[in-house]
């Protein structure tokens, strides 16, 4: 037992007093808020669509600086090559073979397929319309972390019912049915969730504006935005201004004498030279740093992970025929990498600073996990079921080795042909549903898909179709089926006008975007009328 004399307690009292006095005054750590998250996804942006990824022509400083901030995955794929399946595989984590949503919502299946006059050997499968009600996807899960959920821009991914509220967005500026841009780029346009404000404004700038104007209101939560660009998909259309700046750059660089070579259905463009569509893209990087500065103005920008990515490859055939992807072989809608490989950025501050750029292959479906793990929340494996975090790459360590496939058993608008593909190591097999042959390409010797290796290499190839198709099994792939009425005199016919009528129209419309007096004579596609306030 102690004792304490009565001369002692003075002392004793003044330093208890000395002690409340420090612990009062001792600052306690505080838990950092988590992590906000900006998800900025381009529509048809090729590989090389951007300076930062080689482009010569194309001018992107504000998406540049997210690359050079950010970790670039120099073998960053979606997870289809035309939109609507590699914008459902995004949300849920899963591929298009699990999902459904094969093909871009909307296009032909079965025997309505002929109606699209192209006279080939199968029928495309009957794919999933929307995004299944029962997953949880990427933005509720958000939502159960305590995030603040916001959704601008292109959807299409499900009609009224399967909108951005119904799948985990607290608001939804521009999310509806359709895949591109309904009017135009500047208002008027056509959208039941994004009304018209002022005749001439630019539809991706406000669109940022709306991202921005949901950061600066949101400022004291944690909060998940996905900023969905309708740019650069067709129609392409710039302002006089952006398309003079371009004519004038491609006349500096020389204009080549042709700009397009015959594919398998359709003329694909080997040159990036077209103004009107270089002013499309730079558009689309204004408004980008419309919600960098948003973001540095709020001071906000140390504690927001960034993602830049596109849906599918550059269109260098069909649709406007607007880029090239060259080394990449195609484009939008094809099997080759043109149409699959993307710009792939992740910005996590403190951890991506410096725009490190490494080669570990990535999917669309890893974005569900990775954000996940990033902003310290439980990982959901039977959800994003495909896809895989990655965290351990980003913070300098690695990840297990796995195969990535992709099924896309359709005829794209672009000049694709049903295929299915997968990647295993520098591996590529492509799988052909029209015939059943297969191609094997070594992606670190031959990233043009020049050479085929699968003759040469019969185990190889053996070994992954087998992977392939045990994978899609297993989760109820669907497949064409051969056209009973195909006539292939009448697809040659068809062919030959492609040839003969179509790739001469192709080669003097790009020059007419390049002549000196090219006006598209209803002012600017309307972009004559935006009064700046």
């Amino acid at each position: 037992m102690i004792k304490i004399n009565q001369q002692s307690l003075p002392l004793l009292g003044g330093f208890i007093v000395c002690l409340s006095l420090f612990s009062c005054n001792e600052e306690v750590p505080s838990t950092p808020p988590p992590p906000n998250v900006v998800f900025i996804l381009a529509d048809d942006l090729g590989y090389h669509d951007l300076s930062c990824m080689g482009s010569k022509y194309y001018e992107t400083p504000n998406i540049d600086r997210i690359a050079n901030d950010g970790m670039v995955f120099t073998n960053g794929y979606a997870a289809c090559q035309v939109c609507s399946p590699s914008r459902a595989s995004i949300m849920s984590g899963k591929t298009p073979a699990r999902h459904g949503i094969t093909d871009w919502i909307g296009a032909k299946t079965g025997e309505d397929w002929r109606k699209a006059g192209r006279f080939n050997k199968l029928l495309p499968p009957e794919y999933v319309h929307k995004l299944p009600a029962a997953y949880t996807t990427m933005p509720e899960a958000m939502k159960e972390e305590g995030y603040r959920t916001f959704f601008a821009g292109k959807w299409h991914i499900g009609g009224e019912g399967s909108w951005p509220k119904d799948h985990g967005f607290d608001i939804n500026k521009g999310g509806w049915d359709k895949g591109s841009p309904i009017g135009g780029y500047f208002s008027p346009w056509t959208n039941p969730n994004l009304e018209n404000e002022k005749d001439g404004e630019n539809l991706s700038m406000r669109l940022a504006k709306e991202t921005a104007n949901f950061i600066q209101n949101n400022q004291d939560t944690s909060f998940f935005a996905f900023l969905s660009f309708y740019a650069v998909h067709g129609p392409i259309q710039t302002t006089q201004a952006k398309w003079n700046k371009y004519r004038q750059k491609a006349d500096e660089m020389g204009i080549a004498e042709s700009g397009f070579e015959m594919g398998h259905f359709l003329p694909i463009r080997q040159v990036q030279d077209n103004p009107v569509y270089a002013g499309l893209v730079e558009a689309m990087d204004d408004a980008v740093g419309v919600v960098l500065d948003a973001l540095d103005a709020a001071g906000l920008a140390d504690n927001t992970i960034i993602v830049f990515t596109s849906d599918n490859g550059g269109v260098a055939a069909g649709d406007a025929f607007a880029t090239s992807n060259l080394p990449l072989r195609a484009g939008k809608g094809y099997q080759f990498e043109g149409g699959i490989r993307e710009p792939y950025f992740i910005k996590v501050p403190g951890k991506t600073d410096g725009g490190k750029r490494v080669d570990v292959p990535a999917n669309g479906t890893d974005f569900y996990p990775t954000i996940l793990d990033l902003v310290g929340a439980d990982l959901r494996p039977t959800e994003h079921q495909d896809g895989v975090s990655l965290r351990p790459i980003i913070e300098g360590g690695t990840i297990e080795d796995r195969f990535i496939v992709w099924h896309y058993p359709h005829y794209g608008n672009q000049g694709g042909e049903p295929a299915a593909m997968i990647r295993s190591g520098d591996w590529k097999l492509i799988h052909y549903y029209e015939d059943g042959r297969e191609e094997l390409y070594n992606l670190a010797d031959d990233l043009e898909e020049n050479t085929d290796l699968a003759a040469q290499n019969p185990e190889q190839v053996k070994a992954l179709s087998e992977n392939l198709f045990t994978y899609l099994n297993s989760v109820g792939a669907r497949f064409p089926t051969p056209d009973p009425d195909y006539d292939a005199s009448k697809e040659k016919e068809y062919l030959d006008k492609i040839i003969n009528e179509r790739w001469p129209r192709l080669e003097a419309q790009r020059l007419q975007f390049l002549a000196k007096d090219y006006d598209p004579g209803n002012e600017w596609w309307g972009s004559d009328k935006w009064v700046q306030d």
